[in-house]
């Protein structure tokens, strides 16, 4: 489309502080739906790129769609950049990407932004699959993650299983997800949050997030519930990058995303809905206050740094 009209040299461009690049549906609670709604809960203001365009998410029986166009995708993340939008730009959430090309268009324009801004933050959800159905998107997503994405990134935020195939470690327990988790703390990543953690070890009604960064790791058990809708690994990333960004500290912050996960997964199994029920408005700011009677107590425990550092 080619703009026929100028804006006055007077009028402001809406900032942004946020930019959201993953995948979108017109039905269901997934990618973009889940991250904009959190992020703006958090007062943040985003913008949404897509990277795919689905009717509904894969476990339905129909579903139309794919991906964006690679000259659409690029043109999203350029014409961002061209409207003046970006100059107060604090955080880039990368989640589900359609295929590989993809990422020769996002990782120079994201080296572009670090450029320009030396203190954004990125966070790179690794999208690849699960321990239930493996390798989900395009396989050479997986190098490209390795090669492009995962060195531009503060933080990560891969399940077990993705953190396996990034790193072709074994991860059955938590002391081998530590050691994984730690071969990607090179150049630019700071830590890495691991979700769905060593499966194996869950206590009864229990399931893990490990936080690992150079000096710890930190085990966050939560309530494991029988919903299972989609998104609640997209829910929990823009969670954390919210109150991250917002300047909570960056273990509060996942702890705060457990909580806001757990509470989602409570409200989709009491209206037994398809599809994942956010919170309620304002559930999201209330961090500290929120519905503690109905979540189980959150256990910490710390592991020292007991692996030489890859740095």
């Amino acid at each position: 489309m080619t703009a026929s009209l100028s804006l006055p040299c007077s009028v402001q461009a809406l900032p942004v502080d946020v930019v959201s690049v993953q995948s979108q549906v017109v039905y269901g609670r997934v990618g973009n739906n889940v991250a904009v709604p959190t992020l703006e809960a958090l007062a943040l203001s985003v913008a949404a790129v897509p990277t795919v365009m689905f009717s509904n998410t894969p476990h339905y029986p129909t579903m139309h769609g794919g991906a964006l166009p690679l000259e659409w995708f690029g043109g999203y993340l350029n014409d961002l950049s061209a409207r003046g939008a970006l100059h107060a730009l604090r955080g880039i959430l990368v989640g589900y990407l359609g295929n590989a090309r993809q990422v020769d268009a996002l990782a120079p324009w994201i080296r572009a932004r670090q450029r320009q801004q030396t203190d954004l933050r990125v966070v790179i959800d690794p999208v690849l699959g699960d321990t239930d159905h493996g390798i989900y998107v395009d396989p050479g997503l997986v190098d490209a993650y390795r090669r492009d994405l995962l060195p531009l990134a503060e933080g990560l935020t891969p399940n077990g299983f993705e953190l396996g195939r990034l790193t072709g470690r074994p991860v059955n327990d938590v002391e081998s997800v530590v050691a994984a988790a730690r071969t990607l703390l090179t150049g630019r990543t700071q830590w890495v949050a691991v979700t769905s953690a060593a499966p194996d070890t869950w206590a009864a009604d229990e399931m893990q997030v490990v936080l690992v960064t150079r000096t710890q790791a930190e085990v966050i058990a939560h309530p494991r519930l029988t919903a299972t809708p989609k998104g609640t690994g997209d829910l929990f990333c823009a969670s954390l990058v919210g109150h991250w960004i917002n300047g909570v500290d960056l273990s509060e912050a996942a702890t705060r995303a457990c909580r806001h996960v757990v509470s989602a997964l409570q409200r989709t199994q009491q209206a037994q809905c398809a599809e994942l029920l956010l919170p309620l408005t304002g559930r999201c700011n209330a961090g500290r206050a929120v519905d503690h009677a109905s979540v189980s107590k959150f256990t910490y425990r710390i592991f020292p740094c007991k692996q030489s550092l890859p740095i």
